[in-house]
This record gives C-alpha cells, structure tokens and sequence, in this order.
C-alpha cells in the first residue's frame, strides 16, 4: 500500500510537470532566447531565464512574476552553471526542457584567427553548452523525463569561408547531440538540433572579426564584408515564428531529431547534402580498395545499424 501511494505521488507530480514544465533557456536576454522565453511564459509554462546581462529580461519576468525567474549566468563559468541549476530546481522542483541558445560569433579566415577570441567562442558555444547538459541530465534521469534542445546553425552543417571557427563550435555541438540522442532516448529523455538560418536577432551586431590578411580579401573577406553590411531585413527568418515551432517541437509526442528553421537554411543543408552523397559515392571504390582481400561484413552491418539505430543484439560484435 505504501508503495502505492508514493508511485501515485511520482505519477501526480509527472503529470504537473507535463502539463506546466519548467524551462530553462540561456541567452534569454535577446533574439531567439528571448522570443522563445515569451513564446514559453505565454503559454502558462515555468521559464528560468539566464545571460550574463539580467537587466533585459526583467520586464519579461515581471509580466510573469509567478512563473519567470531572472538569473545572471556566465555559461563559461562551471560555478555559476551549479548555482543556476541548484538554484531553479530549488525554485520550481525541476529543470524539464533546457535550451541551449546562448551563442557568440567570431569571424575570420582561419589564418586570421586569434587564440583568445576562438576559445573564447568555443567556450560559449560548445564547453558552456556541454556542462549545462551535464548540469541537469541528473535530474532529468532520476524522473525519466524532459528535453534538451541544443541551438546550432545552418553553419553547423555548412561551412563558409570566414566562418570556419564559428562552424567549427556548431559542428561540434552537432556531434555531441548526435551521440546524446543516442544515449537519452532510451532513458525518456528527448534531445532535439535546431539548425536556423538567418533570423533577425541581431546577433550580427555583436559578432567580433578579425584583423584583415589582403590575400583573403576575395574569399573570407568577401563573406566578411557582406556581414558587416548586411541589413537585418535581408534575413528571412522571423524569431516569434521559430519560438512558437520550437515550443511545438517540445510538446510533441515524436518529431526529427534535426529542425531546420528558415528557407534560406533549407536550402544550402540540402544542398550540401546532395553535393556530399555525389562526392562520397564517387569514392565509394576507393574506401573498399582499402579494405583486407578477406573483408569485415560483420563489422560493417554492424556499423550500419548503430547509424540506423537498431538495438545492439547480444553478443554482437563491436563496432569500434
């Protein structure tokens, strides 16, 4: 009977939790973060919302004193991650979606690049993300529930010249989520990429560049000066319209693993796409050629289920 009544408690209590999650959201403090902590609180969820500036989101929590909180964080500093965390599930009882969306720019052509200002993007886009995961996967495992919803870019699936060390942040943090779907989806926990093109948030305002080598002046710092220049109404993308897909996407009972958000996004991930599968099959004679005479079958219909995610049977081999 004792039993009993504790599993009805948990079930009561998930049940409240689904139906009013909390969600905590970096870079709340402008552009998507922002526009998708109001898309949130709108629609009676629990929203911690976070950046290192808490002044532009106080208005937003004040609308909502009963289910916004204001926090300063720094996701390069580990301490401050503890702290937030801590402190919201002290706050609310639990941490059910985080967004990972608080990002920097830093372009140059790779030559350009500066040691402080790549780390320093890394940092942020990438090590910050990583130990926010980190942070609330704890929680999260202990209920068998939530999200993680990891914020990357069109340029975490196409590089561009200029941009190399920005991608680079995004298609490491690709890579991470490819392999955390993997590992939480068995657990209960959804793990979703969001991959937008160019969207008005002025993000662009506060990328920071390199010096200038002239030798780059037709490649990097031809793609360089079209950001510079760029006006925000030439990007397609509507922040409040990728809020209220996002929140959608969370709420769903199944959705892809990858959203793209924008036409202009669509556009160049699929054609990369076909760009890589023509490339890749030209060489298929090529990756065989180094195979031993006697070949690896096993090896390789293992290798391909892994990708497909099937389930490991026992016994099986190894795929690395």
């Amino acid at each position: 009977m004792q039993i009993s009544v504790k599993n009805q408690g948990v079930s009561n209590t998930l049940k409240k939790t689904m139906s009013n999650p909390v969600w905590l959201i970096t870079g709340s403090s402008s552009g998507l973060g922002h526009a998708l902590a109001s898309a949130v609180l709108r629609r009676g969820h629990r929203v911690i919302l976070t950046a290192r500036n808490r002044a532009p989101m106080q208005a937003l929590a004040d609308a909502f004193p009963e289910t916004a909180l204001v926090c300063a964080l720094d996701i390069t500093k580990p301490g401050q991650i503890a702290s937030v965390v801590s402190q919201a599930e002290g706050h609310f009882g639990s941490i059910d979606v985080l967004v990972n969306n608080a990002g920097v720019g830093y372009l140059a052509a790779v030559e350009e690049g500066q040691e402080e200002d790549i780390r320093w993007q890394f940092e942020t886009n990438f090590f910050g993300a990583a130990a926010l995961i980190r942070a609330v996967l704890p929680g999260m495992r202990e209920r068998t529930h939530g999200a993680i919803v990891n914020i990357s870019s069109v340029a975490g699936f196409v590089s561009f010249a200029g941009m190399g060390y920005y991608a680079a942040s995004k298609f490491a943090l690709e890579g991470l989520t490819e392999a955390l779907w993997q590992e939480l989806e068995p657990l209960g926990i959804k793990v979703l990429l969001i991959e937008p093109g160019g969207f008005r948030t002025g993000m662009g305002l506060r990328n920071r560049f390199s010096e200038q080598i002239p030798d780059y002046a037709s490649t990097s710092g031809a793609f360089r000066n079209f950001v510079q220049n760029a006006g925000e109404e030439l990007f397609p993308g509507d922040p409040q319209r990728a809020a209220e897909v996002i929140v959608k996407m969370v709420e769903a009972d199944k959705v892809p693993h990858r959203i793209v958000l924008g036409s202009d996004a669509h556009a160049a991930i699929t054609a990369k796409l076909d760009a890589l599968r023509s490339e890749y099959e030209a060489g298929s004679a090529v990756a065989q050629s180094t195979d031993f005479a006697s070949g690896l079958d096993p090896y390789s219909n293992q290798l391909l289920g892994v990708i497909r995610g099937d389930k490991p049977t026992p016994g099986s081999l190894s795929p690395f």
